[in-house]
């Protein structure tokens, strides 16, 4: 190993290998847990972390991508970064799907990536890939450490990077031989998140264009809320009665309970809440960026000009007016935003009683379930869920139609939480309930996937079994990749390829990784299997034998072929 010295700053008479180092900063900075698939090409690394094992827990999990997103639900529940680490080449190619999501969910991530020594770069080593390069376009940074005495330096600022203004992913890569080098250097100062708070100056103009609206609506989303934002935004509302959206899977962002709630505008909200969006005269937008799918496909308002007056409150000063021009932009962040407002009582809440208690009212209706004879009735279902779960209960949603049934009839409130991927990442509700149920280990943490992503990361159950994780996974089987199935057979009717399949026991595959599991196919069974998983002590796998024909909490196959022949 070379002696490699810092150059400046005042310098710890303590020589350690570069491994040594990066540990001690992310000890200093925090971290508590770390996620990964050990990988040779940072050895020094996991070598520094058994010493460091009784600050830093070490969860390895059984693929990059499954650590990766158990760092991003990390993330999302604690609002400190995720930390993962993964070998080189392959291993960071599988990692890239949760570094993908964290950016387009705006969570906190550091991964790690072992590189290949610094004689060996640019002649496609084993392994080789420059990762500056691969992952330039979905990280707010991407680097490499080629200076052992600078690690404290680049690992500060990946910590202040990930959490400051809108919070998001950096990727630092490794090289091997840096890692072992031995340097004498400071550590860093403890990082601190910057974050924007909205001036009197603003919450003034804000008062002033509420005061002139006849059908305001505000739209809270985002990420950075804390349990404390979240109660002072639905305060404000209250004390003004104004009426509150969601943006897509955000639903734990405003108190489902609370009369001012109109439902979520994604895909599973009110289908009359987007025309009352389009209706309304101002839009108070906080924490959202307002893209594709809150916006139904940017059509709920004009690009650039919307119709309606918007105000737009984003912790990132760059995303507002990215597509759509504000008539008030104010940079802060969503829980220093909502502290603004808290306790202002500006309006007599009867003022826009109309439209908030009706859309209030369309919001009841969704949950409400509808008249099904079939043997097992999901809607039936998650009524008997939403009254099972304690307030506290985290929900972890996969991609795809299933998560309709869990995003329309179950309610959300902190200091419960849904966590999910807001870019359609398949695969990612099990390794996020795993990390989930490890974070907090008190509180019920209920998985929903479909039995697609289920075959691409089910076997992080093992993760949990060996962990002592327990959540409860509700796999909902119609042996075909429904979303896809659905969008054939709306384009294509009847001509079905590619979305079919043949799936194994789930049950003996959950119970060889050591959860408890069982199979539900009629409605009367699901209460008792449920109480049966939550008291296991144990992961748990509950399999629902869901009809295929229900594509969708509002469509059937059979509609969708008769609609694509009618057109």
């Amino acid at each position: 190993m070379q002696d490699v010295s810092a150059t400046s700053g005042k310098a710890s008479n303590r020589k350690r290998t570069g491994g040594q180092i990066l540990v001690d900063q992310l000890v200093l900075h925090g971290a508590d847990t770390a996620f990964c698939v050990p990988g040779e090409s940072y050895l020094e690394v996991l070598d520094a972390l058994f010493d460091a094992r009784d600050s830093i827990r070490l969860i390895n999990a059984r693929h990059e991508a499954g650590a990766a997103n158990m760092a991003d639900a990390y993330g999302k529940l604690t609002g400190k970064p995720g930390i993962c680490m993964v070998t080189r080449g392959p291993g960071a190619c599988h990692a890239a799907v949760g570094v993908h999501t964290a950016f387009q969910d705006s969570t906190p991530m550091i991964l790690l990536i072992g590189q290949v020594g610094r004689d060996m770069m640019d002649r496609e080593a084993f392994q080789e890939i420059d990762y500056r390069q691969m992952f330039a376009g979905v990280a707010k940074w991407a680097a490499q450490i080629d200076v052992t005495a600078r690690i404290p330096e680049y690992i500060a600022r990946a910590f202040q990077v990930a959490t400051s203004g809108r919070p998001g992913p950096v990727v630092l890569a490794l090289p091997e031989d840096m890692l072992t080098e031995i340097a004498v250097v400071e550590d860093a100062r403890p990082y601190i998140p910057v974050h924007a708070e909205p001036s009197a100056g603003k919450i003034e103009q804000l008062r002033e264009l509420l005061a002139q609206a006849q059908r305001p609506l505000l739209l809270v989303g985002g990420s950075g809320w804390t349990d404390q934002g979240c109660d002072d935004i639905k305060r404000f509302a209250e004390a003004n009665g104004l009426p509150v959206a969601t943006s897509f899977r955000r639903q734990d962002s405003f108190d489902n309970h609370s009369p001012c709630f109109a439902g979520d505008l994604g895909t599973s909200g009110p289908k009359a809440l987007i025309q009352r969006f389009k209706d309304a005269d101002l839009v108070l937008v906080i924490g959202a960026r307002l893209g594709e799918l809150t916006t139904q496909g940017y059509t709920v308002m004009n690009a650039p000009a919307p119709r309606q007056r918007l105000i737009h409150v984003h912790p990132d000063a760059d995303e507002i007016g990215r597509v759509f021009n504000p008539d008030l932009a104010i940079a802060s962040g969503s829980s220093a935003f909502a502290a603004a407002l808290s306790g202002k009582k500006w309006f007599d809440p009867g003022r826009w009683t109309d439209c908030r208690e009706h859309a209030h009212r369309d919001y009841l209706g969704t949950i409400q379930p509808p008249r099904y004879d079939g043997p097992l009735d999901l809607e039936r279902a998650m009524a008997a869920l939403r009254d099972l779960l304690p307030e506290d209960a985290i929900i972890t949603l996969d991609a795809g139609n299933h998560t309709g049934w869990p995003q329309r009839f179950l309610r959300y409130a902190r200091p419960g939480r849904q966590i999910g991927s807001t870019n359609g990442s398949m695969g990612y509700s099990v390794p996020a309930a795993v990390a989930a149920s490890l974070i907090c280990p008190d509180r019920i943490v209920v998985g929903c996937v479909g039995d697609g992503g289920f075959m691409m990361s089910g076997l992080e159950l093992a993760t949990a079994a060996q962990h002592g994780g327990k959540p409860i996974i509700l796999l909902f089987d119609n042996r075909m990749y429904g979303t896809i199935r659905m969008h054939q057979e709306r384009e294509h009717p009847e001509r079905v390829i590619g979305t079919d399949l043949v799936n194994p026991d789930f049950v003996a595959m959950a119970k060889a990784m050591g959860a408890h599991a069982e199979m539900v196919t009629e409605t009367k069974d699901f209460t008792a299997a449920f109480q049966r998983a939550s008291t296991s002590g144990r992961p748990a796998l509950i399999v629902l034998q869901t009809d295929p024909e229900l594509i969708s909490t509002s469509q059937t196959i059979a509609g969708l072929r008769a609609a694509a022949k009618a057109k």
